[in-house]
């Protein structure tokens, strides 16, 4: 028997008869498999294309972008205010990242960030991209990435960095880790600053390793510098000034500003508290608010000037007219207004000297309520500041037809009404610029300045010489004097509301004034909120400030002494009314 008939018979699988039909099956399953092979192989190619193509490229291509540096922020002298920085971000997949990594203490503790919170962040390994920490500065991150924990990778970025710190931190702000303005000027001009980014279309690997471009990359346009009409030294001068006054007596806050009425530009603009822009790990609402612009208040007896002024323009008094105040006292409408001292007759010049509440009422009641509403209205109280700048109130001033008696009485001398500090340096302006209102700005001009007509020259000429004799001996403010400049101002202390009345002992302490006198090249307001040293008069806690950034201002400014330098007179101030 041969070998085959052996192994045949010695298989029953073998033995068996296979029907024909079941061999002709296969062939043509496997036939079919091929032909369904080929149309899902057309499909792919030829039908599907643009879909699967798609798919691929959800899957491994991605856009890049390439961000666009920021602009800088100058001051008007080109001094750097704000500026980007390379940086680098630390970001990880958490799937590649071993949590028992011995160096990845290491990282946490470089970065500053809690061990647990960082093991946390890392758990969730679906995720295939995390940050671990942003914009962080270039040595720290060469630091992590020589600790060559597997998983943890960096990526180029930028980071705001503001050289001025705590002192021009109200006027520039800051950006958050995208770049995006928060605050300020970073803010108000963000989309100016920030360009345009550009992109890159790349192809990645899973670890996100770029394998190649699949197109040429669009270059970004970076942003464009601005440069802003502050003067970082006068800035600086300022902001240390007011926060020794702060500190000094005790208070609650304070702001000043300063504007040169040749152009309106805003030459400082400082507030107290304040905080550094490149350290935000603890900020609070009251570090971060720009009390120039954001906060309005009752301006008291910074308010009798413009109403003198509109006296004169109405032809109802002049600077040597007298009115008779004694006993220091006025009834009106149920409600008694009394000076701080009694005076007896005084001109109108006189009262604006002293101060005077009695004075002031009697101008204000010989005129129409209109009046002094339009008149209020064209310095711009009521109105919000045509600057682009966040948060910036508008004040409050109520429609004329609704004034009782006592309450235009009591509006002339600042109470009844309520302003910014920014509304109150504006408004200033006019006797700066003999009757002419100049708009502030933010940003650097070169040419002369103009704005409405509000007074005649002659009497704003006329006020602002009043506001030079508040200045001297029998004036509310000789503090405000300046060694070798003459100087203008007012005084204003004007009690804080507190619920439907007005609080006992607490008070915002004003001065305004311009300098020099014959000539005014700049407008100085400040305010402190709240002194609680035992003085409170604005002639004794404002006063001060203005007369040493008046001096700083003016010499730097390069605007030359127009008195002999003098010791700075000191005698004790009029106490004024409020």
């Amino acid at each position: 028997m041969s070998t085959h008939s052996i192994a045949y018979h010695a298989s029953p699988l073998l033995a068996s008869k296979t029907p024909v039909w079941r061999s002709k099956f296969i062939v043509a399953a496997l036939a079919l498999a091929f032909v369904g092979l080929g149309a899902r192989a057309t499909y792919v190619q030829v039908v599907g294309n643009d879909f699967f193509q798609r798919q691929g490229e959800v899957r491994f291509a991605r856009t890049l972008e390439l961000p666009a540096n920021r602009g800088r922020v100058l001051d008007r002298n080109g001094l750097i205010l704000a500026s980007s920085v390379a940086a680098q971000s630390i970001w990880a997949i958490p799937e590649d990242v071993d949590k028992a990594d011995p160096n990845l203490p290491e990282v946490a503790r470089l970065l500053k960030l809690n061990l647990a919170d960082l093991k946390r962040s890392l758990s969730n390994e679906e995720k295939t991209f995390v940050w671990v920490r942003r914009q962080v500065d270039e040595p720290i991150a060469m630091q992590v990435k020589a600790l060559g924990v597997k998983g943890i990778y960096l990526r180029k970025d930028y980071k705001r960095q503001y050289p001025e710190g705590a002192a021009a931190a109200h006027v520039v702000g800051f950006t958050n880790v995208e770049d995006l303005g928060q605050e300020g000027v970073e803010l108000a001009f963000n989309q100016q600053l920030s360009g345009v980014a550009g992109s890159r279309r790349v192809i990645k690997d899973r670890l996100g390793r770029v394998i190649e471009d699949v197109r040429d990359a669009i270059p970004p346009q970076d942003g464009p510098d601005l440069q802003l009409s502050i003067d970082s030294k006068i800035q600086f001068f300022a902001y240390q000034k007011l926060t020794d006054a702060v500190r000094q007596h005790n208070a609650r806050a304070g702001s000043v500003m300063v504007m040169d009425v040749l152009t309106g530009e805003v030459l400082a603009l400082a507030n107290y508290p304040s905080y550094d822009p490149n350290h935000r790990e603890h900020l609070s609402g009251e570090q971060l608010r720009n009390r120039v612009l954001t906060d309005s208040f009752e301006p008291g007896s910074t308010m009798k000037p413009f109403v003198a002024a509109l006296a004169l323009e109405a032809g109802l008094v002049r600077p040597d007219s007298v009115i008779q105040t004694a006993p220091g006292r006025l009834t009106l409408g149920g409600a008694t207004i009394s000076d701080s001292h009694p005076h007896g007759p005084l001109t109108v010049t006189e009262i604006i000297q002293k101060s005077s509440n009695v004075g002031t009422v009697k101008m204000a009641m010989q005129m129409q309520p209109r009046d002094m509403w339009d008149m209020f209205h064209r310095i711009g109280i009521g109105q919000k500041p045509d600057v682009p700048f966040p948060g910036a109130v508008s004040g409050r001033l109520r429609a004329h037809k609704s004034w009782r008696p006592i309450e235009q009485a009591t509006m002339s001398y600042g109470y009844g009404l309520s302003v910014s500090l920014f509304q109150l340096a504006q408004a200033y302006t006019v006797f700066a610029r003999d009757g002419e209102l100049i708009s502030p700005t933010l940003l650097k001009q070169s040419e002369l300045a103009h704005g409405p007509r509000v007074y005649q020259a002659k009497h704003a000429v006329a006020v602002r010489h009043m506001l030079q004799l508040a200045t001297e001996a029998g004036g509310t403010a000789p503090k405000a004097q300046t060694m070798g400049y003459s100087v203008g101002g007012k005084t204003g202390t004007a009690r804080k509301q507190e619920g439907k009345g007005y609080a006992d002992k607490k008070y915002r302490s004003f001065f305004v004034g311009l300098a020099p006198v014959d000539k005014p090249r700049i407008v100085v307001a400040v305010m402190v909120d709240e002194p609680r040293g035992g003085q409170y008069y604005g002639g004794l806690v404002a006063a001060p400030v203005f007369s040493e950034t008046v001096q700083q201002s003016l010499r730097i400014l390069g605007v030359q002494p127009d008195m002999g330098v003098k010791p700075q007179i000191v005698v004790q101030a009029v106490e004024e009314s409020f």
